[in-house]
């Protein structure tokens, strides 16, 4: 079975009527990025980093994976499918793709402040005396700048193993991520979805681009590309 990797960014969840973290004049939700995602805007001032993710995460049960995101999914039927998003929400999940890695973390898992590897699912509110196991304060589980990212090597590993990549709703902007179109084998067709794209078919070989929004874009990528 071919594979298929997809790499999805905030384009693809904003038509789910998410808000993109970041906005035209670079601030988030009002606030520098680095107040709200760093680990020293959370050392400074703990409250408003657990608030803003607060209402993240909140805005995750008023919204519902759309048809790029089912469209994804499905491919599953025919593919051997693995999405390597930059998005935090859990939306392709709800979908119903069965392989997503999170490369910056996700909103509905918090983890300790003292020791990484404790992890825990939820659904609620982080506040300030919330404590992992080993009574440490539990923190958004979410890469914030200045952090390494600890699923880049399996995402790295997965990209190279492509017969496909599909790019969606990313600017390639954001490093490391946008190095995962470094690493795939040489020949294999690269489709990318965005409607004011950020890299041009010279850039690259075998580069089809799409220039729609996410929802449009799947669906002629399936029709006219993967549809055999």
């Amino acid at each position: 079975m071919k594979k298929i990797v997809v790499l999805t960014g905030a384009g693809i969840s904003a038509e789910s009527g998410l808000k993109t973290f970041r906005d035209a004049d670079g601030l988030w939700e009002g606030h520098d990025i680095m107040e709200v995602a760093s680990p020293v805007g959370f050392e400074r001032n703990p409250d408003l980093v657990l608030d803003f993710y607060n209402q993240r995460r909140r805005q995750l049960f008023d919204v519902v994976p759309n048809s790029a995101h089912v469209g994804i999914a499905q491919l599953e039927n025919n593919y051997e499918v693995t999405v390597v998003t930059q998005n935090v929400d859990d939306l392709h999940e709800r979908a119903g793709s069965t392989r997503v890695i999170h490369l910056h973390g996700e909103l509905l898992k918090a983890r300790s402040c003292f020791d990484e590897n404790l992890v825990y699912d939820i659904t609620s509110d982080i506040n300030i005396g919330d404590l992992c196991e080993k009574k440490s304060q539990l923190r958004p589980h979410i890469v914030w700048f200045g952090e390494s990212v600890p699923m880049l090597e399996k995402g790295i590993e997965i990209t190279a193993t492509a017969d496909y990549l599909i790019i969606i709703g990313t600017s390639m902007q954001v490093y490391p991520a946008a190095s995962l179109v470094h690493y795939i084998k040489p020949a294999v067709p690269i489709y990318f979805i965005d409607p004011n794209p950020s890299i041009q078919s010279n850039d690259f070989n075998n580069l089809t681009i799409i220039s729609e929004k996410a929802t449009i874009g799947v669906s002629i990528l399936v029709e006219k590309y993967l549809n055999g």
